[in-house]
């Protein structure tokens, strides 16, 4: 009986699967690593942090002053609380306006009981800033002189 090709073709495919597992072991086979001697295999760091094959020949090590290192996590730096600002927006009726910080352009709320001195759009001001239940507002309002 005659072979049809799509017999020819799947016999094709499976010799190629044949012929490239068997590359697969040779290239296993000569790439084996089991009999190499434990020293051959370790790897040392350098002092800059890379991986070499070569053992280092010399021991740098540089002095540290106990005071340098620091234990813990690293120290929070507190930000400046007065930040300065222009008043952009004032509603007198319903007693708030907005201000603008200077540094970035944030608009922050403020309500017209936290202002020390009476204020109008316009005015530079000084300020801190807190967190209120509907986002950052300005509080202890100072005018600029």
């Amino acid at each position: 009986m005659a072979e049809s090709y799509s017999k020819k073709e799947f016999n094709k495919k499976k010799l190629e699967k044949q012929k490239e597992k068997e590359k697969r072991r040779e290239e296993r086979k000569l790439n084996n690593d089991k009999g190499k001697d434990l020293t051959e295999m370790f790897l040392y760091v350098d002092e800059n942090g890379r991986l070499t094959e070569t053992k280092p020949t010399e021991n740098r090590t540089s002095e540290v002053e106990l005071s340098d290192i620091q234990l813990g996590a690293a120290p929070i730096e507190a930000e400046k609380t007065q930040k300065t600002g222009i008043i952009t927006f004032l509603n007198e009726e319903k007693e708030f306006g907005f201000i603008t910080s200077s540094n970035g352009g944030e608009n922050l709320f403020f309500h017209l009981s936290n202002c020390a001195n009476p204020v109008k759009k316009g005015n530079k001001v000084t300020f801190e800033v807190i967190k209120s239940p509907k986002g950052f507002a300005a509080v202890e309002i100072q005018l600029v002189k």
